[in-house]
């Protein structure tokens, strides 16, 4: 008998080995390829923000200002990225981001589905539950102290902040789905849906690694806390 919890293993691994390294190469190139990298996600998120925005249920009363509040969220994000690529340790900040990110969303997927147990956000997104919630945490301060193990309290802090913000923002992005009464944001990605769905928490965390920054002295992210 097939374990349904993991029936959609297969496609979201598969996506993520066409994604990752697209992702990993233009963070390292920087420069006119990131620009350009990140310039054409954001278009295409800003796209599907759009798209998802005209296709709510005709009884949800949804006016410009929440389209317009969608866009400048995105907008943030591109600022965010943008300016910790192009600052020092560029690279480094933003792969650390990211690796908190990423490994929060395989933590929680692996410990919700294989634990279980109470939901976390029943109300807002039934699928999620406090084990991946934990899960996904412990993964992503584990990862960021990987990534910035010369200052250990201060990556632990740092990827403990983001993980909880990007799970807020994954939980912000359930909640206007439900709200325009979509299952998914897009179709773009098998196994993950639209690309809303999958960067919903680099959307989160990344002004927040933003202003942490600012507030570090604009070096590397885990140099100060």
């Amino acid at each position: 008998m097939t374990d349904n919890r993991w029936r959609d293993l297969g496609v979201r691994f598969a996506s993520a080995l066409v994604l990752l390294p697209i992702g990993v190469c233009s963070i390292y190139a920087g420069g006119l390829v990131w620009t350009l990298c990140l310039s054409a996600v954001i278009a295409a998120l800003c796209v599907e923000w759009v798209l998802l925005w005209r296709a709510r249920t005709p009884r949800q009363a949804a006016g410009g200002a929440t389209l317009g509040a969608g866009l400048a969220y995105i907008g943030a994000t591109y600022v965010a990225l943008w300016m910790l690529r192009g600052g020092p340790a560029g690279m480094l900040n933003v792969l650390f981001v990211m690796v908190v990110v990423w490994a929060g969303d395989i933590g929680a997927y692996v410990a919700g589905r294989a634990l279980g147990g109470k939901r976390l956000a029943p109300a807002i997104s039934p699928g999620k539950t406090w084990s991946g919630a934990v899960g996904g945490t412990l993964c992503a301060v584990a990862c960021g102290l990987a990534v910035g193990y010369s200052r250990p309290v201060h990556a632990a802090v740092l990827a403990l902040v983001l993980s909880v913000v990007a799970q807020l923002g994954d939980l912000l992005e359930s909640a206007v789905k439900r709200r325009f009464g979509a299952k998914d944001s897009g179709r773009i990605i098998p196994g993950h849906g639209g690309l809303l769905d999958r960067l919903d928490g680099v959307l989160a965390a990344s002004p927040a690694a933003l202003l942490w920054w600012l507030a570090a002295g604009q070096g590397p992210l885990w140099g100060a806390g």
